[in-house]
């Protein structure tokens, strides 16, 4: 019987040859790449340090070449040069930090300005209600809203006890703020400057102080508002709104001031 013809044997190199030179050519890559990150670009380097003497003014010309770890133009090291660099920058940074405080500041004033333009809407059209209007200025500002009554229809000359017939228009006042219960209100009592003449009050500030507190006393007695956030100061002759030269003017001087804070200016 014939014998089986025996096969042939593979080809070519074995299969573990494929896998060692892939291994090999992995490690040259790599030592390659080792080497390469290890050397320095002279000329490179020198355009980098060329781009930052160009454009930010550090280096003085010829600062150029490293020996060290330093800097060097004409045997001096430049690196002190760089606190200018970052001077720069601090002061870029502090101008911007001015900048977005200046606008924060801005947008909180003009919300406050628009709360207390609104709540002088709300005492106008209240005054205007109960018929007092002619009686009271309305005004406001960032802070407050202002009401002003002349200090002839509250009180005698010399005197700081409200007239009886002041009572029904403090009474209407004092509903006005009975409104705004969390709000700081402040009553301030003025004088013009002629002198006073009588024992019982040594000048015109406390003459003016003690007018400021026979209303905010009042107030107290006739509402619910917290009497903490109810404050009183007199003003004397020291802010006046007109000449007090004439008649009129002294007679726009003897004012009561009610102020009524906004939530942003209000203090706890």
């Amino acid at each position: 019987m014939a014998k089986k013809k025996q096969e042939d044997a593979p080809k070519g190199s074995p299969a573990w040859m494929n896998t060692f030179s892939d291994l090999m050519n992995l490690l040259l890559c790599f030592f390659v790449l080792l080497f390469s990150m290890s050397t320095v670009d002279a000329e490179k380097f020198e355009q980098v340090v060329a781009s930052l003497q160009s454009t930010f003014s550090v280096l003085p010309a010829g600062g150029s070449s490293i020996q060290q770890g330093q800097l060097i133009s004409s045997g001096i090291s430049q690196l002190k040069d760089f606190n200018i660099f970052f001077e720069q920058f601090e002061s870029e940074d502090e101008e911007q930090k001015a900048e977005e405080e200046k606008d924060i500041k801005e947008a909180y004033e003009e919300e406050a300005l628009k709360e207390s333009e609104k709540m002088s809407e709300e005492v106008s059209d209240k005054a205007t209600e109960y018929g007092i209007q002619d009686q009271v200025e309305v005004e406001f500002n960032a802070q407050y809203v202002l009401l002003t009554l002349n200090g002839a229809l509250l009180f005698d000359s010399g005197s700081s006890e409200i007239r009886e017939d002041a009572y029904p228009l403090v009474d209407k006042i004092g509903a006005i703020l009975s409104n705004y219960d969390s709000n700081i209100i402040e009553i301030e009592g003025h004088t013009d400057n002629v002198p006073i003449s009588n024992d019982k009050y040594a000048n015109n500030n406390e003459l003016s102080m003690y007018r400021a507190l026979s209303v905010a006393d009042y107030i107290r007695d006739i509402t619910d508002l917290e009497p903490g956030l109810l404050k009183s100061s007199g003003r004397g002759e020291y802010v006046p709104v007109a000449d007090n030269s004439t008649p009129e003017g002294r007679a726009r001087n003897r004012r009561v001031e009610v102020k009524i804070y906004n939530s942003y200016s209000t203090d706890y």
